[in-house]
């Protein structure tokens, strides 16, 4: 009997951390507190919204925890969303194609993933300046090239709607299913492969991780290309939704990625955190964004509230270094 629940301890450990296991339970009573709160949370209909609400930050946070764990930091990738979606749409226009458009986009978001990487890692430029840099040049190209006018998606093709807004059994998103494959996917890849390895090596000390034979500059340059990459891949989807290229797309997305990430454990000095962590920050960031709408919080509460949460976050993972 004793043996059994070792064994099932063993599992639990191995499944979770403990700051993965504090953060289940800040979970659970965020969603009993909002179940007890409001009738229509917990219902079939809301909670399969809070699936498709949290499929597009949580894309991304998969690509921003991997720079983060890098040492580094992307702060373009809300601009990217609204930047990428104009050859998807403009090309689906003139093409009939969404394949032909789609690739076009992930071209985009691999330029700017190669930029942000060549400026970071070649040049030498600190990464929260040049993606800023990036966040500002990307959204001004995009207010000059749409006349801040959304440009409509009007191939009529059924595929482009579906993948944005359909549900598999009326229940689940299509993009909460492709979700957990890119999460499931790089778990798996950060923790059990070389890759996953060195890129918490470089994060935790570049020069230790140098001196070991490990190409930082390769890693690192790696991550902002797959960062770039699952963006774009975010903002294919919520052109989706929205139906267009629309200038206001992405407006605070970086920020709302960046806390849940934060939230869920993942240190901005870089080499801290998991996948599965950040996974659960943007889970209780979404339900409390979806809780405080179904309670009639207003908009400026709720931003009040998210920005508080990215303070609280930032200050327990400053104390957490300290206390190292």
């Amino acid at each position: 009997m004793q043996n059994g629940k070792k064994d099932g301890a063993s599992i639990l450990r191995r499944l979770f951390s403990i700051s993965e296991i504090g953060l289940l339970i800040s979970f659970l009573v965020i969603f009993i507190f909002f179940s007890v709160a409001s009738k229509y949370f917990f219902t079939v209909r809301n909670l399969s919204n809070v699936l498709g609400q949290i499929s597009l930050p949580l894309i991304s946070a998969v690509g921003l925890s991997i720079v983060l764990f890098s040492g580094e930091v992307d702060i373009s990738i809300g601009s990217l969303q609204a930047f990428v979606a104009l050859p998807l749409v403009t090309i689906m226009n003139a093409t009939g194609s969404f394949a032909l458009g789609a690739i076009a986009a992930l071209a985009a978001g691999a330029i700017i993933g190669v930029t942000n990487g060549f400026l970071v890692t070649k040049l030498k430029i600190n990464s929260l300046i040049t993606t800023l840099g990036m966040y500002y040049a990307l959204r001004g190209a995009v207010y000059l090239i749409t006349k801040k006018v959304a440009i409509a998606e009007r191939s009529g093709r059924d595929l482009f709607f579906l993948i944005g807004n359909g549900k598999l059994f009326h229940f689940l998103p299509y993009p909460s299913i492709l979700m957990f494959v890119i999460l499931l996917v790089f778990m798996f890849i950060m923790k059990n492969t070389s890759y996953g390895r060195r890129i918490y090596a470089v994060g935790g000390s570049a020069e230790v991780a140098r001196a070991i034979g490990i190409d930082v500059k390769r890693m690192k340059f790696s991550a902002f290309l797959i960062c770039s990459l699952l963006a774009t891949i975010s903002a294919i989807l919520l052109a989706s939704r929205l139906m267009s290229a629309n200038h206001l797309a992405g407006q605070g997305f970086e920020f709302q990625v960046v806390a849940a990430v934060v939230l869920g454990g993942v240190s901005l000095s870089g080499g801290v955190g998991t996948l599965l962590g950040a996974f659960i920050g943007v889970l209780i960031l979404g339900i409390i964004q979806n809780g405080l709408g179904m309670l009639n919080v207003s908009t400026m509460w709720q931003l009040a509230i998210t920005g508080s949460i990215i303070i609280l976050s930032v200050a327990i993972d400053e104390l957490k270094k300290r206390h190292e």
